[in-house]
């Protein structure tokens, strides 16, 4: 079964940190892009960071630079997105995304989501 599980939300307090992770079976991981978008309530989704299919690339959004860091460990088949210095306005659903390219066909794999909520 194709799938992509995500895990790690919850609820944090400002200025912490939540380690979100998310869990690729039934397809091959290594061949596929994967990024992590989030989309806050009553907000558009968007883009928060992407990473390449060897990982020796990444680019993120610009209000994410310097506090969140994408990785993957191909070997686990599993994408991690390190949020720290956590704000209000980073409150929202994280859900990761597969990419698959080749020419001018493509395929998009996406998670179910996990919530994110920072508070005091």
């Amino acid at each position: 079964q194709v799938q992509l599980v995500e895990s790690g939300g919850g609820l944090v307090q400002p200025g912490g940190s939540l380690r979100l992770s998310c869990a690729a079976s039934g397809f091959t991981f290594s061949r596929y892009a994967m990024s992590w978008y989030r989309q806050a309530p009553g907000k558009e989704r968007e883009l928060v960071a992407a990473i390449t299919e060897a990982g020796d690339s990444t680019n993120y959004a610009d209000s994410m630079k310097g506090r969140f860091v994408i990785s993957r460990d191909n070997a686990k088949n599993t994408v991690y997105l390190q949020m720290n210095s956590l704000k209000p306005e980073d409150t929202a659903v994280y859900t990761c995304k597969a990419r698959w390219d080749q020419g001018d066909r493509y395929l998009e794999i996406w998670g179910q989501g996990t919530l994110v909520t920072v508070s005091s």
